[in-house]
């Protein structure tokens, strides 16, 4: 019975091993480890902001422009939620529990995490040349075509990326300025902390917006993910490695 090899050699073709016959991998470096710890971090911050700006927000849902504002004054607009607190006129006929303490304390201590975890992030950014080569988009990347371009599996496209410099440079720090605005203790040291915002509540109003674009980028980071590889996504972001087919060898 002729081997198998000299099959091979009459046919003039020859058979894949086992070992060929199976697809490869490749590892490759994805994000920098603290890159992976401050997103962590400011993810953490984020939801407390979120769970205790809700809470704050209940105890008077009612936004003004200008220096003052109280349940005297007529609103700017108003959010239709009950309040915690029963001279705050929402037209409903019930309060909901006052949740107003722990509710600010958890804000604050959360905002100054988060405004400390940012600095070191993009003090960092700047030095290792994140911004330039991860987020800021090429010449060619920036053309009409490159904005059109849906998400992709291992890369940011034009749009992505410049999403992301506006949320960090703009949203981030403006959410940041606004909230301090509102602190006492801090507009007495820096006036002009509020005085270019036109007032504490034109402040707070303007926080409020702000507050909304960063959930509104938060869903649909998200929904990203899930649509780039879910799996995946959080593999380079708690590893920082990804893991790519590189087919048959």
């Amino acid at each position: 019975m002729a081997s198998l090899e000299s099959v091979r050699v009459a046919a003039g073709t020859s058979v894949p091993s086992s070992a060929s016959a199976f697809p490869t991998t490749t590892v490759t470096s994805r994000h920098s480890a603290l890159v992976r710890v401050t997103h962590w971090i400011t993810t953490l911050c984020f939801f407390a902001l979120l769970v205790s700006g809700v809470e704050i927000l209940i105890s008077h849902p009612r936004f003004y422009w200008g220096e003052t504002g109280n349940v005297l004054t007529t609103p700017l607009f108003k959010v239709a939620i009950p309040a915690s607190r029963n001279l705050v006129p929402t037209g409903y006929g019930y309060v909901l529990p006052d949740q107003n303490g722990w509710s600010r304390y958890l804000h604050f201590q959360a905002a100054w995490v988060v405004i400390l975890t940012g600095l070191l992030y993009i003090i960092s950014g700047f030095f290792t040349g994140h911004f330039r080569k991860n987020l800021l988009p090429s010449g060619a990347d920036r053309s009409w075509r490159a904005f059109s371009t849906v998400a992709e599996a291992w890369s940011y496209n034009a749009l992505q990326r410049l999403t992301y410099l506006i949320v960090i440079f703009v949203l981030f720090p403006l959410v940041i300025w606004t909230g301090l605005a509102m602190s006492p203790a801090f507009v007495s040291a820096v006036p002009a902390t509020v005085n270019l915002l036109g007032g504490q509540q034109s402040a707070r109003t303007i926080h409020f917006f702000v507050s909304v674009f960063l959930v509104l980028f938060l869903l649909v980071h998200v929904v990203m993910i899930f649509v780039a590889g879910f799996r995946s996504r959080m593999r380079a972001m708690i590893t920082g490695r990804t893991e790519t087919d590189t087919g048959r060898t």
